[in-house]
């Protein structure tokens, strides 16, 4: 390779000439990455077209020093973004642990379809090529962050930053299974052979976004529609809600058959407010994310996106819950046509792997009042009743039914004093039913959040009591 003019002083006091890439390198990952056909969309996000450039101008012996400079600044910034604020243990430097986390959740024939019927299903041509491609991708990945600093340093000036000396956050966010994976792939020499082993991940453990995330928002922006995945997902478990059992169990055994792939019914939580019936759906989540459930949170105003959501979801191997909270409708709104659609399905046949969930302070759905009835006897609506009786058999296409209603004083109690026993909270039994109802009656009334708030309160105030007394001793 033709070396570049270097600047006087480039070469910052106590280089590492074993850390500079041979020039071949360069040429071999500037092919290497053109050759990409199956796994091609493992470098076509912003930091892998960084990585491009700058390869590009290096392995072409650029002359055009700002370019090199600028596109390796932009390299820089990205992945320190990205692995300064990633919550758990790098594999590789920068550049290698963003080139394998790509690996893992791109989205492509390959992993595909490892994730929906197995390694024994994909056809021989799709094996060899991901076979070729993986063999780019190592190329790729051997020319280290590290190697790339050391050049671009020597003939463009920069200061050779180590790119393997960045520190995440604390905490652990890969799967155990992810990062397994990772680290085979950096010890490994010759990843076409670790295809088989790429096909079995992604069929344990999915591919692309519903491998990485469990919870999904939708949402829209110049016209289009997006699955958006949530990172933090609320941990709230089954074990944490105390009561409703008995009102959370047809639920529970819905989504059971459904995960395991038999037919299920669309689901209706009902009831007065801060009854646990979101945190119902949340809990579930957690119950049964590790089998495939996904959750996907809509508005009610997107309900006319369904088709689109199917586009997205329809043969995956996950299975989906369309979560609707607090749904319900008021007269002058037409929402409740989609829902139908949602609920009923159209020409297009309803994908096995998708249940619509939703939770509403309304049985009906839709608001009724006895002017409608007047006014509609009144006007030139032949069949009122009719009208009436669609608004009113709306919720009915709803298979399962589940009611949370306000709970009765005895019942908030034993609400309180199982979360007290939870948190191990010894208050006298007299003290802390007198205190649970003074705080009811001050603020929303008898319910589980009131409960639980009820709690939280009283979990803060034994902290600070506990830190005063470690104060004062």
């Amino acid at each position: 390779m033709p070396e570049l003019t270097r600047r006087p002083g480039a070469a910052r006091r106590g280089h590492e000439p074993s850390r500079l890439a041979p020039p071949h390198a360069w040429n071999e990952a500037r092919g290497a990455a053109s050759s990409l056909s199956v796994l091609r969309g493992v470098l076509a996000d912003p930091a892998g077209r960084a990585w491009r450039r700058v390869v590009d101008a290096v392995a072409g012996a650029s002359t055009d020093l700002a370019a090199v400079a600028a596109a390796y600044a932009r390299l820089f910034s990205l992945l320190a973004r990205e692995v300064e604020f990633c919550t758990g243990p790098l594999v590789g430097d920068a550049w290698q642990h963003h080139l394998l986390s790509r690996l893992l959740d791109d989205e492509n024939p390959f992993s595909l379809k490892a994730e929906r019927v197995g390694w024994d299903a994909i056809g021989p041509a799709l094996i060899a090529q991901t076979r070729a491609d993986l063999a780019a991708v190592e190329r790729c990945y051997r020319l280290t962050g590290t190697a790339l600093a050391s050049t671009v340093s020597r003939i463009a000036g920069l200061a050779a930053t180590p790119w393997d000396e960045f520190r995440p956050l604390a905490g652990e966010s890969s799967t155990a299974e992810r990062l397994a994976v990772m680290r085979r792939f950096h010890g490994e020499r010759g990843w076409d052979r670790l295809a088989r082993e790429l096909a079995a991940y992604f069929a344990t453990h999915g591919a692309g976004m519903f491998g990485r995330f469990r919870a999904f928002r939708w949402t829209r922006a110049s016209g289009h529609g997006r699955l958006e995945g949530i990172t933090h997902v609320d941990p709230i478990r089954l074990d944490d809600l105390i009561g409703y059992e008995l009102e959370r169990q047809p639920v529970l055994e819905n989504t059971r058959q459904f995960v395991a792939g038999a037919p299920a019914n669309n689901v209706l939580l009902y009831g007065d407010r801060g009854t646990g019936k979101s945190s119902t759906v949340k809990a579930l989540l957690n119950e049964f994310g590790d089998h495939g459930l996904r959750v996907i949170e809509i508005a009610k105003e997107q309900l006319a996106d369904y088709p689109e959501i199917l586009e997205v979801v329809r043969g995956r191997r996950e299975r989906f819950v369309l979560f609707v909270d607090d749904l319900s409708f008021e007269e002058h709104e037409t929402q409740y046509k989609a829902l139908k659609a949602v609920l009923e399905g159209g020409v297009e046949a309803r994908a096995e792997n998708v249940v619509l969930y939703a939770t509403s302070n309304r049985r009906h759905l839709l608001a009724e009042r006895f002017a409608d009835r007047r006014r509609s006897s009144l006007e030139d609506d032949v069949h009122p009743e009719d009208a009436a009786q669609e608004k009113l058999s709306l919720a009915d296409r709803f298979g399962v039914h589940a009611p949370f209603l306000i709970p009765s004083q005895d019942r908030y109690l034993d609400i309180v004093a199982g979360l007290a026993a939870r948190y191990d909270l010894r208050l006298r039994a007299g003290e802390l039913r007198r205190r649970a109802l003074v705080w009811s009656q001050w603020h929303n009334g008898l319910s589980c959040r009131t409960a639980r708030q009820f709690i939280d309160a009283l979990r803060g105030e034994v902290l600070l009591e506990k830190r005063t007394r470690g104060r004062g001793g």
